[in-house]
C-alpha cells in the first residue's frame, strides 16, 4: 500500500475547503483516508492553513509521497 499526502475537497458548491489527508494512493479523492493531517481554506484572505506537524513528519518518515498541491502548501509553511 503506497501512502500519499493529498488534499480532499470538502464544502459546498463554489465554497470549497480542503483537508490535508494521508490516504492510500488508489483510493478516490474524497474517499477513504488513513488520517487527517490538517486543513486548508482558500476562501479566506489570506488563506487559512492549519497543520498537525507531528503527524505530517510521521507519514513522511514512513515514506509517504506528497502531491504537487499538498507540496506547495507544506513548502509555504516550511515543512518541506
Amino acid at each position: 500500500m503506497a501512502v500519499r499526502i493529498r488534499l480532499a475537497r470538502m464544502g459546498s458548491k463554489k465554497r470549497p475547503h480542503y483537508r490535508l489527508v494521508a490516504a492510500d494512493s488508489e483510493s478516490p479523492r474524497d474517499g477513504k483516508f488513513l488520517e487527517i493531517l490538517g486543513s486548508y481554506d482558500p476562501m479566506k484572505d489570506p488563506a487559512a492553513v492549519t497543520l498537525h506537524k507531528d503527524k505530517i513528519h510521521y507519514w513522511l518518515e514512513k515514506g509517504a509521497t506528497v502531491t504537487e498541491s499538498a507540496r506547495a502548501i507544506l513548502a509555504k509553511e516550511g515543512l518541506l
